[in-house]
């Protein structure tokens, strides 16, 4: 969507769509989230909500656009390379998780790169696998997480201008094809080997990065 229109509006676009999908994954998950991490990672992601909403507000067009451009490079190279898998391994094989200044400071970064990009998962993730819980466990605090700082956003979205009455409009537009792409996701996972389709998902998202950034640095 950046490629097309300004990167901050389709962050705006896309910000109440998170946002509704968000509370399916609350009621599926309900009352199975570690409160302790969630105590640990949101007073830093506020923080980090709050450092991305200026550089948000004040960073041009093109720099938005390169940052987006640089996440979405950066999250394909992560899933070849499993550089986020490396390093939570590394910490997971320490005798003690990651504390508290490190959930801190993850959760910061996770703030900062979803408030510019709804990228936060990969910092997230690097604070929190190590801590070895259980898949349900991870899964459910994962997703009340990203609730909470989707819905946090919505405050410097708005005075940002961004929550206005065209992105509002489209995000209206775009939110029945959500249930859609659900739909099609399953479909297709049911139908095409996994490792083909994260080959050729990662790979689309390594280009369009790669566009983005070409688009910001070009004269």
């Amino acid at each position: 969507m950046s490629i097309f229109i300004a990167p901050p509006e389709a962050a705006a676009i896309m910000l109440p769509i998170l946002c509704a999908m968000d509370l399916f994954g609350v009621h599926a998950y309900r009352g199975l989230w570690s409160r302790r991490h969630l105590a640990i990672l949101l007073p830093g992601a506020i923080v980090g909500i709050v450092a991305g909403a200026f550089a948000f507000g004040t960073m041009p067009v093109n720099a938005i656009r390169l940052v987006i451009g640089g996440i979405a490079v950066a999250f394909a190279l992560n899933r070849w390379f499993r550089l986020t898998e490396r390093l939570a391994e590394r910490l997971a094989a320490s005798p003690q998780p990651p504390g508290k200044p490190a959930g801190a400071f993850w959760g910061a970064v996770s703030g900062f790169t979803s408030t510019l990009a709804h990228a936060g998962g990969p910092p997230f993730a690097i604070y929190l696998l190590p801590q070895r819980l259980d898949k349900t466990t991870f899964v459910a605090t994962s997703v009340v997480f990203f609730l909470i700082v989707n819905y946090v956003k919505l405050v410097p979205y708005w005075f940002l201008g961004q929550l206005n009455t065209g992105n509002l409009a489209a995000s209206l537009l775009f939110a029945p094809l959500a249930p859609v792409g659900i739909w099609l996701g399953v479909w297709l996972h049911r139908r095409i080997p996994e490792a083909a389709f994260y080959r050729v998902a990662y790979g689309l998202l390594f280009v369009t990065g790669a566009k983005l950034v070409w688009d910001a640095l070009a004269p």
